[in-house]
């Protein structure tokens, strides 16, 4: 593949990053929140319930960060704190799904709608490609983060 093709590639996946983070942005000012902690709450809602430890390592923010986040989204209802069972000096913090999906998905309906409609246009051949491309990319970035997290 020539320079100029992996070049133009290369831009139009860093203006989806760029594109991606204003719309995360944006959506999270409309649910009152950061865009930033509106993609932790998608951390809590894939991960399942976690410490704030937990949050701080998968985050990369600080325990005293993470307490501050936590306080925000406990006092919206988007979160729980509770002890748990086996050692009640641990602290778990529980998404509440209901209220996180009820606050996100009317923000997200039209979008979702456009990148599945976008999605079934491609051929079972092309989204193998897309599937590879993104499996990979995610792959790089991970190893990117972790060897950044370990200097």
């Amino acid at each position: 593949m020539d320079k100029d093709t992996v070049r133009h590639i290369r831009k139009l996946s860093q203006q989806y990053a760029y594109i991606s983070i204003q719309m995360h942005e944006a959506i999270g000012r409309k649910a009152g929140l950061s865009g930033t902690d509106h993609k932790y709450l998608g951390f809590l809602i894939e991960k399942g319930q976690m410490t704030a430890g937990e949050l701080a390592t998968l985050t990369g923010l600080t325990t005293g960060a993470v307490t501050g986040l936590i306080d925000r989204f406990e006092k919206k209802k988007l979160v729980k704190r509770r002890f748990a069972e086996e050692d009640r000096r641990k602290v778990l913090i529980e998404p509440n799904t209901k209220n996180i999906m009820a606050l996100f998905e009317p923000l997200y309906k039209e979008f979702r709608s456009n990148s599945e409609k976008l999605i079934a246009s491609f051929s079972g051949k092309e989204l193998n490609v897309l599937e590879t491309y993104f499996s990979s990319a995610v792959k790089i970035m991970e190893e990117t983060t972790n060897k950044v997290n370990d200097r």
